[in-house]
């Protein structure tokens, strides 16, 4: 293997020179190379981004595009005098200032004066202002003007990892660039393609452990590649990479999502003893298994192209796609809170190690989720297993504690209602209209106060209509019918709903509404609106209807799921309780 020395005289050919080169800031360098062809050049940027992902990089590139003395299609050619001092960090004409170190204003007014001069050899003068938030309020202030109106040969790169505390006069002045955080595969690829350059031998499984590491900077990829390659001597393998980077096995890992899938509890404690005996960090190895069960989840829930939101290999991809399987897609959301409450309870415990333990029994031994249906028709128990024989009904209702006496559950599922045909200006005759079953003149005896809760003639009637015309129906829901007779049809609206008076009585509507009487009840009445007396003899509102419903239609299916003896025996023991949505939001 080639020496420390080699290691690096190899690694700056890595460096990026030109870009292309740019590893995953594809819309940076083609935005870029466009302003270059086009001459439309801003003349001061602002590049955004994590760190490590290329800020200061495309800074120095876009400055020897800027000064190259002999570019190819506006490309740096890297090897005239220019190019090789921007390179080497020598350029008097390109000047890269810490904002860090130098962020006062006396800095920035030495800016201002040497701005005025001209290059001492090419068109373009550039200014590299690094770590740019890092400026005083004063020293802004005083980069204000200049940024504003700079002299024609000049350009200003201005980058930094936290653009929000650079003030807005500076960010309006400015053209923006913000870079990504580069996917694990990309830079898996660049690891891959740096250890081949170096004929360093690396298994794929090491690279992509040490990309997964770098956690979207190329940078720190490139770092820990360098420590590994150091560290190793034969080769970079996945044990010298776990032991050296301080990182979880990946082999434990899946060994630990393996046993909590099957449920297998005592394998738990074994994978638990391994942790201990390797010396693995348990809030690490936590964070890990977050990770890997979220992953797991995604596969799950974009089956057909998982690598656009897991970043692993598809040889992993399709593992965890099998491991997932015998889950449900709630198991695998509870498995999830569960270890997101472990992980939380692992940063505040005195000892890490008794938590993780208990945090991986308790996930072990939790039970699997079955769809409340299932349970109650008995096609699936509550540990998961399959139903047994069914024995006899009077055996079942001996062994089965007794519920209290519930009133039967009123069916409240209305009858189907054909959509009525749309046919202007009137609706075509619909002789099957399941509102013939009730004559309007009956309506006031069905629709009287302290009728039945189940959909009256009234209901059904605005029913339909909403159907055909969804704004029409929604403003009779409100309505009443204040007295009916073979010739005409009186529509009240409540003093509470007086705003929707004038709507519902235009003439337009009262025309719709006498057409869609004439066709739901097969005789043209006159339909005339009235304003409803506070102590007016009627019922309630079709839409008062159907929310007493729901409530009554709830309060029935909760008594149900209260009752039913496998959510009893559930309740007894997890010693929980039932609650309704309504108490959980």
């Amino acid at each position: 293997m080639p020496d420390a020395v080699s290691y690096q005289v190899i690694a700056r050919k890595w460096r990026p020179q030109t870009f292309q080169a740019l590893v995953g800031q594809d819309h940076v360098s083609r935005t870029l190379l466009n302003a270059l062809k086009s001459g439309r050049l801003p003349q001061v940027l602002l590049f955004t981004g994590p760190r490590g992902t290329g800020k200061t990089s495309s800074a120095r590139i876009l400055a020897k595009s800027l000064r190259c003395l002999q570019p190819v299609d506006h490309l740096p050619c890297n090897v005239c005098r220019s190019c090789e001092e921007i390179t080497a960090g020598s350029a008097i004409d390109v000047l890269e200032i810490d904002g860090a170190s130098n962020n006062g204003v006396d800095e920035v007014r030495r800016i201002r004066e040497g701005v005025g001069y001209l290059p001492s050899y090419g068109k373009h003068k550039i200014y590299i202002i690094d770590e740019v938030h890092m400026l005083s309020t004063s020293a802004f202030n005083a980069l204000l003007k200049t940024t504003e109106e700079p002299p024609p040969h000049v350009t200003f790169i201005l980058a930094t990892t936290e653009v929000q505390k650079i003030p807005n006069t500076v960010l309006s002045r400015c053209q923006r660039f913000d870079f990504r955080r580069i996917p694990s595969r990309r830079i898996a690829e660049q690891l891959q393609a740096i250890c081949a350059a170096m004929a360093v031998m690396a298994e794929p499984e090491a690279i992509w452990l040490i990309a997964r590491q770098a956690d979207g900077s190329m940078r720190d990829g490139q770092s820990l590649l360098d420590q590994v390659i150091t560290y190793a001597e034969t080769g970079i393998t996945l044990a010298k990479t776990v032991e050296v980077l301080g990182l979880t096995d990946r082999v434990i890992l899946l060994e630990t999502l393996q046993a909590l899938i099957d449920r297998d509890a005592e394998r738990v404690i074994v994978v638990v003893e391994k942790l201990l005996t390797a010396g693995y960090d348990p809030k690490v190895f936590a964070q890990d298994l977050l990770e890997e069960i979220r992953n797991a989840t995604m596969t799950r829930m974009v089956p057909g192209d998982a690598s656009r939101v897991v970043d692993l290999p598809e040889s992993e991809i399709e593992n965890l796609r099998a491991m997932a399987a015998p889950l449900g897609d709630e198991d695998l959301h509870m498995l999830f809170d569960m270890a997101l409450k472990g992980v939380s309870d692992l940063l505040r415990a005195q000892d890490p190690r008794i938590v993780l333990e208990m945090m991986l029994l308790r996930m072990s031994q939790a039970p699997r989720i079955r769809a409340l249906a299932d349970l109650m028709a008995g096609t699936a128990s509550l540990d998961g297993s399959a139903p047994t024989a069914k024995a006899p009904a009077n055996a079942r209702r001996a062994s089965q504690p007794k519920a209290p006496a519930q009133p039967p559950a009123a069916d409240f599922s209305p009858a189907p209602l054909p959509l009525p045909p749309l046919a202007p200006p009137l609706l075509a005759p619909d002789p099957v209209a399941a509102l013939a079953d009730a004559a309007p003149e009956e309506l006031l005896a069905l629709e009287a106060p302290g009728a039945h809760v189940e959909a009256g003639p009234w209901a059904r009637f605005v029913e339909r209509v909403k159907l055909a015309n969804a704004l029409l129906g929604a403003m009779l829901e409100n309505t009443h019918v204040m007295a009916s007779d073979e010739h005409r049809l009186v529509i009240g609206v409540p003093k509470k709903m007086s705003f929707i008076f004038d709507k519902v009585r235009d003439g337009g509507n009262v025309k719709r509404i006498e057409a869609f009487v004439e066709t739901l009840w097969g005789q043209a009445r006159t339909v005339e609106v009235r304003l409803a007396d506070a102590g007016a003899n009627v019922g309630p509102t079709p839409k008062a209807q159907a929310d007493e419903r729901k409530v009554l239609e709830s309060k029935s299916i909760e008594s149900r799921i209260e009752n039913d003896p496998f959510v009893r025996q559930a309740k007894d023991a997890f010693k929980a309780q039932i609650k309704s949505i309504k108490e959980t939001t």
